[in-house]
């Protein structure tokens, strides 16, 4: 049975399992599906810690003024209408 390491392998090495398969396509899944859950446990933590605390100390948001809106019709955000002009072929015949 091998021994535990605190790092992971790399990518391309033998596995730490046994398996004799190289890391990426043995347990690098897991190991990452582990540390996921134990970084979200973390955050869920943290986030818990901040609801309890006193908003007192806390400064409100500040609120962002709306964007500046310009009367460019051509600086659309968006291309929804737009039809693209028709292009002849660069060239023509079977020459």
């Amino acid at each position: 049975m091998p021994t535990p390491t605190s790092t992971p392998p790399g990518r391309n090495e033998p596995c730490h399992c046994g398996s004799g398969r190289k890391y990426k396509h043995c347990c690098l899944g897991k190991d990452e599906a582990e540390a996921a859950k134990a970084r979200a446990a973390a955050r869920e933590a943290t986030d818990a810690e901040a609801v309890n605390e006193p908003a007192g100390d806390a400064a409100p948001a500040a609120a962002r003024p709306p964007k500046h809106q310009t009367h460019q019709p051509w600086k659309a955000g968006t291309s929804r209408g737009f039809a693209p002009r028709t292009r002849s072929p660069r060239k023509v015949g079977g020459g």
